[in-house]
């Protein structure tokens, strides 16, 4: 968390120390605000792999793509750079198409979005129930928030949500072993109209479709 140095005089710091907690507890509302009336939305997205900290960051890997969510449980998360792969699931399963192999994986949903980042956008307003929700820092007008996930069998270990203006920014998610997933919005509608069927997946002829 970024460091804050405050001026010795004790107003100054009763007046610093104010503001930073009615930043953290408007960053607190944004989210409230997003997982709750935000029923529906569509935008891009930018995705960035990073290993290490400080001097010694590393870019891995950058990829970019659109999406389109219907809480609580559908959603498209289409990758388009470098290359194009689609996840896509219509509230009861997940299915992950990749075009170069032509090959379709389903997997149940379930209870698969509770502890992950994709229950932040794509889940139900029952956050609380699977996340540690912390207050984080403000960096360049960013308001974020921090997310632990309650389950011990998740594959990320810390989950950072930045918010402007009421708007999700950012997202950056951690794990055990040192990488940093780096995914920021752009072009966020929120709450248009989704056709019924605007979820509904129809596997590609001569895929191969694997159940798991």
């Amino acid at each position: 968390m970024r460091h804050r140095f405050f001026a010795a005089v004790a107003s100054a710091v009763a007046v610093s120390a104010f503001a930073a907690s009615a930043a953290h507890a408007a960053a607190t509302d944004q989210l409230r605000t997003f997982v709750t009336t935000v029923k529906t939305a569509t935008g891009e997205f930018t995705q960035r792999q990073v290993k290490g900290s400080g001097d010694a960051v590393k870019v891995t890997g950058t990829s970019s793509g659109t999406f389109a969510f219907s809480r609580p449980g559908k959603f498209t998360w289409r990758y388009t750079k470098p290359y194009d792969q689609l996840l896509q699931a219509d509230g009861q399963t997940l299915f992950i198409y990749d075009k170069d192999l032509n090959q379709v994986t389903e997997r149940r949903l379930d209870n698969a979005l509770g502890s992950s980042p994709a229950a932040i956008l794509f889940g139900s307003n029952d956050l609380e129930k699977n996340f540690v929700v912390k207050n984080g820092p403000v960096r360049d007008g960013v308001e974020w928030l921090e997310l632990t996930p309650k389950a011990k069998d998740t594959q990320f270990e810390r989950i950072g949500i930045g918010f402007k203006g009421g708007n999700l920014e950012a997202m950056e998610l951690r794990d055990a072993f040192g990488n940093t997933t780096l995914l920021t919005f752009t072009g966020m509608q929120k709450n248009p109209p989704m056709a019924a069927d605007a979820f509904r997946f129809t596997a590609p002829k001569g895929a191969d479709v694997m159940k798991q």
